[in-house]
């Protein structure tokens, strides 16, 4: 296979500057990192947008972010995350009529690579869950183009272990992330883009590599282990798909890493275990 690059972006977090929980000024952030994709030569073959696109899951946002991503004139594959919604996706994104509520689970070939995008939000949730029916989809999908390398694209990465995780809300939940894991064995997926934690994080799940982006929104201070932190960071990943496997290299931001915000993490067990349980048993109910 020819070499591919690529450029990974995720945690956009678009919005109004107005929004008390946007804690950032995103806008400058992505145009001081188009500047930068800009300078990429030769040109990436495509971008991966690996979700949070918007901050509050409005139409308007996502406009704003097309507008703004016009410049790249390359092909874009968007994921979804927990903070953008369905129905404002569709609508502000692709153009679509209000009220589009399913998930949305795509896959192209861009430059000889298939990519497969899972959308593992469900709404109301902080953490990650993949739905039976989006299981039969991916099987489906990952029988076709068998002689393509396959990437993978979901807003929350897979949990590392083999049993739930304290901070739960960090990745796929356990049960899905172990179902993820036996589908994918024996295909040639060279690897996982995600985002959602807010830092870089490069993992071997399994024999797949894990990449995970600091993202353009703040950045997790990995340090600080009693409490999250979140100071002033960004980034985006530039990969490299040759025929020997995946090459990430990292192009952060000039920083000065002022404190933005701080959550207990005994408040975000609290608040996301309610979310999760109140989430999952209206999606049970619907289903």
């Amino acid at each position: 296979m020819a070499d591919a690059t690529f450029v990974h972006l995720t945690d956009l977090h678009f919005g109004e500057a107005d929004d008390p929980h946007l804690h950032s000024d995103t806008e400058a952030t992505m145009a001081a990192i188009l500047a930068e994709v800009h300078r990429i030569d030769p040109k990436p073959d495509f971008v991966i947008a690996s979700g949070d696109l918007a901050n509050a899951g409005d139409a308007a946002s996502y406009r704003k972010l097309a507008k703004a991503l016009e410049s790249l004139e390359m092909p874009i594959v968007y994921a979804i995350g927990n903070h953008d919604t369905r129905e404002g996706f569709y609508e502000g994104m692709l153009g679509q009529g209000p009220g589009n509520n399913a998930t949305y689970d795509h896959d192209t070939v861009i430059a000889g690579i298939h990519i497969i995008t899972l959308d593992s939000t469900t709404p109301g949730a902080i953490g990650g869950a993949l739905e039976p029916h989006q299981f039969d989809w991916l099987a489906a999908r990952l029988m076709d183009h068998a002689d393509l390398p396959k990437l993978i694209v979901v807003h929350h990465p897979p949990m590392l272990g083999d049993e739930e995780d304290e901070a739960f809300w960090r990745g796929i939940r356990i049960a899905d992330s172990l179902q993820l894991r036996g589908m994918l064995k024996g295909h040639d997926i060279r690897g996982i883009l995600s985002g959602h934690i807010h830092h870089d994080r490069f993992s071997v799940w399994h024999g797949i590599p894990v990449i995970v982006g600091i993202g353009q929104h703040a950045a997790t201070d990995i340090l600080a282990t009693d409490r999250l932190r979140m100071v002033r960071g960004a980034g985006f990943g530039i990969g490299t798909l040759r025929s020997s496997g995946l090459t990430m290299q990292l192009v952060p931001l000039a920083s000065d890493r002022a404190e933005l915000n701080v959550y207990p993490l005994e408040m975000l067990r609290e608040r996301a275990a309610a979310n999760e349980e109140a989430a999952y048993a209206a999606q049970t109910e619907t289903a």
